[in-house]
């Protein structure tokens, strides 16, 4: 008699719980389709509601090479890619970046990674895995960050002293 009764008062607690969230969760909905919240990304734009897409921003085209932040960060693209094809039958990206086109075009040669297999077995040309450029390397245009950024890379956190501790 007792287990029953407490079983029954656990599946009254559990029911009374999901009463009480699905009202929380229906009185905050309230407040906020009231409420016009603006973010550093949506701007004025109501929750509800999509806004304007914003303005495509020009591509930064520079033969100077970004620093990555930490390591292993796939380098970024300095320059357009606008109209650049890059499917399975062509990698316009490898008419300069091609181990035999680096010498003519002066770019950097493809990372020896993207000649590897899954296994970690060296191929004689790009790795099918890696023949997507765009899936790691994104060009970058000139634009200031819509939300403020505090990153600090790597070096810079080595190279502040901390008191007491080792560098």
């Amino acid at each position: 008699m007792r287990r029953a009764h407490r079983e029954g008062a656990a599946v009254m607690i559990r029911n009374l719980r999901v009463v009480l969230l699905v009202l929380a969760i229906g009185a905050g909905t309230g407040t906020l389709a009231a409420q016009s919240l603006n973010s550093g990304l949506r701007g004025p734009t109501p929750l509800d509601s999509e806004g304007p897409a914003p303005p495509m921003m020009p591509t930064r085209n520079t033969s100077e090479r970004e620093v990555r932040n930490y390591p292993e960060q796939p380098p970024v693209i300095p320059h357009s890619i606008d109209g650049y094809q890059i499917d399975l039958n062509s990698n316009k990206c490898l008419s300069c970046h091609a181990r035999a086109r680096t010498g003519e075009s002066q770019a950097p040669m493809v990372s020896i990674t993207h000649f590897m297999d899954r296994d970690g077995q060296f191929l004689a040309s790009i790795s099918p895995r890696r023949f997507f450029c765009t899936e790691c390397h994104v060009p970058q245009s000139v634009s200031n960050p819509p939300v403020s950024n505090d990153f600090v890379d790597i070096d810079t956190m080595l190279s502040r002293a901390a008191p007491g501790g080792r560098r």
